[in-house]
C-alpha cells in the first residue's frame, strides 16, 4: 500500500520535507498558495529585474540544506563560498585565514585591521568563557549581557559581535537571546575552519533549492498543486481531506502543516484539538528585514561583494554583480525594528543612497531603477526564554515544519529545512508502525 502524505506549504521547509518522504517512495502532494516556490525565501521579478525577496546567505555549519541540494543535484558552484570576512573600507577589516581552526581565526584576528591589542583580547576572552561554559548560558540572557560580562569593546560590539548577532538572528544585542547566538558560534567561529565560511547563493533563492526539489519530486510520483489555497484540515476515517480552492475527494494518512507561522494557527484550530497550540504559535512576535535593492550601472562595483555598514540605517550591502547577477545591483539590508520604520519608501532609499556614499567616500550615480522589499515578519524575534513549538502537534499524523520549530538556531533557511527532515523522518516511523 502507497502511503500518502499532504504538506501544505512550498517553502523551504515543506520542500525539505517531500524531498526526504519521496526519496523512501512516499506518495507527496504539496499545496502552496502562490505560483512561486519558496515561500519567504523566493524569487521577485518587478520590471524586467530578477531578485530575492531578501538577501540570504549561509555559513558552513549549516550542513543539512548543503546535504539536501546535493541530494537533488543542486551544481556546487550555485553557492559562493568564502573565508568569514568583515569589511567596512578604511575602518575595519577582518577575513579568517585559510588555516585549520583555530588557526584561521587567530590569525584573522592578528592581522585585522581597526583593531587594537585590548580589541582583539577582548574577542578571545569572550570565545575562552564561552568555551568554559561549554556554550551554556541562562536562558534569560540577552547578548548584550554576555559582551559586557565578557568586558568587550566599543570596537569589537560595532564591528564583530553586534553584525554577526543581527545578521544571524535578526534581532538587536538589547533583546538577543545569548543562549542561541552562543549556539552560533559554537558551530561556527569556535568549530572548524570551514564551519565559518559564508555561502552566498549565486542564483535566485527559488532557483537554489525549491526548483530543484520540485523537479526532483516530479521523477518520483510528486504532485506539486501551486495557486491553490488550503482553506481546512478535516479529520476522517482513515486520515485528513483537504478543503482546498480545487476540491479534492483525497484522503490522506498525514499532513504536514509548512506554512509562515502566521498562517498555521487557523489550519491547527479546523483540525480540532489544537487550540492550545495554536496560541502559543499566535504569542510568537517578529522581526522585520528591509532589502533595498539599487541599478546602479555597470561601472559601479564596491570593494568587496559582502561589506558592512554604519552611520545609516542598512547594516549590509551586497554587490550581486560579485555573486552572479546584474552587474550594478546593490541589495541594502536592514534587520530588525528601529528608527527607519518611521521613514516613508522613497526617504528611506534616498537615505540609504546617501549612506552608500558616505561609506564609499565617493559620489554615485542616481538609481536606474530602486525597489524596497520589507517583510515585517520576515523571522521570529530570537528572544531570551523563547517558545518555540516542535514538530509535533495534538492530532496523531499532523506535524508541523517551519523555520519557528524549536531548534538551536535562530530562524533560519537552516532552521526550516532541518524542520522538514525532522518531521519526514517521524512521519516514516509512524508509516512504519501502521503498516
Amino acid at each position: 500500500m502507497i502511503q500518502s502524505v499532504a504538506i501544505i506549504g512550498a517553502g523551504y521547509a515543506g520542500l525539505a520535507c517531500a524531498v526526504e518522504l519521496a526519496s523512501k517512495g512516499v506518495q507527496v502532494t504539496m499545496f502552496d498558495r502562490s505560483h512561486v516556490l519558496g515561500g519567504r525565501s523566493r524569487l521577485l521579478t518587478k520590471d524586467g529585474h530578477r531578485v530575492d525577496n531578501g538577501q540570504h546567505i549561509l555559513i558552513g555549519a549549516y550542513t543539512e540544506l548543503t546535504r539536501l541540494l546535493r541530494h537533488t543535484r543542486v551544481s556546487p558552484k550555485v553557492l559562493e563560498r568564502m573565508p568569514l570576512t568583515l569589511i567596512s573600507p578604511g575602518r575595519f577589516r577582518f577575513r579568517a585565514a585559510g588555516l585549520p581552526a583555530p588557526l584561521h581565526l587567530a590569525v584573522g584576528l592578528l592581522t585585522a585591521q581597526g583593531l587594537d591589542w585590548a580589541d582583539r583580547l577582548a574577542v578571545i576572552r569572550l570565545i575562552r568563557f564561552l568555551k568554559r561554559k561549554r556554550f551554556q548560558l541562562p536562558p534569560e540572557h540577552t547578548v548584550q549581557l554576555l559582551l559586557h560580562e565578557t568586558g568587550q569593546t566599543g570596537h569589537t560590539v560595532a564591528w564583530i559581535w553586534e553584525p554577526l548577532c543581527v545578521a544571524a538572528l535578526n534581532t538587536p544585542i538589547a533583546y538577543a537571546s545569548a543562549q542561541i547566538f552562543a549556539n552560533v558560534l559554537r558551530d561556527s567561529v569556535a568549530a572548524h575552519a570551514g564551519a565559518s565560511e559564508v555561502l552566498i547563493p549565486r542564483v535566485d533563492l527559488s532557483e537554489l533549492f525549491p526548483v530543484q526539489a520540485a523537479r526532483y519530486l516530479a521523477t518520483r510520483r510528486g504532485k506539486l498543486r501551486t495557486g491553490t489555497t488550503v482553506k481546512a484540515i478535516e479529520p476522517v476515517e482513515g486520515g485528513f481531506r483537504l478543503d482546498c480552492d480545487h476540491p479534492t475527494r483525497q484522503v490522506f494518512e498525514q499532513v504536514v502543516v509548512a506554512t509562515a507561522p502566521y498562517h498555521a494557527p487557523s489550519l491547527l484550530r479546523s483540525a480540532g484539538g489544537c487550540e492550545r497550540l495554536a496560541k502559543q504559535i499566535e504569542a510568537l512576535e517578529y522581526e522585520p528585514i528591509t532589502t533595498v535593492y539599487f541599478t546602479l550601472g555597470e561601472q559601479v562595483r564596491l570593494p568587496a561583494p559582502m561589506m558592512l555598514l554604519s552611520d545609516g540605517p542598512a547594516q549590509w550591502v551586497f554587490d550581486r554583480g560579485q555573486f552572479g547577477g546584474e552587474a550594478g545591483l546593490l541589495a541594502c539590508v536592514i534587520s530588525a525594528h528601529g528608527p527607519h520604520d518611521s521613514l516613508e519608501r522613497e526617504e528611506l532609499e534616498i537615505t540609504i543612497h546617501q549612506q552608500l556614499e558616505r561609506e564609499l567616500g565617493r559620489r554615485l550615480p542616481a538609481p536606474d531603477w530602486v525597489l524596497s522589499v520589507v517583510e515585517r515578519r520576515a523571522t521570529i524575534a530570537c528572544r531570551p526564554g523563547i517558545v518555540r513549538p516542535d514538530i509535533h502537534t495534538p492530532v496523531p499524523g499532523l506535524w508541523l515544519a517551519g523555520d519557528y520549530i524549536d531548534s538551536p538556531y535562530p530562524a533560519t533557511l537552516e532552521s526550516a529545512v532541518r524542520s522538514g527532515v525532522a518531521v519526514a523522518e517521524a512521519a516514516l516511523r509512524r508509516m512504519s508502525r501502521r503498516h
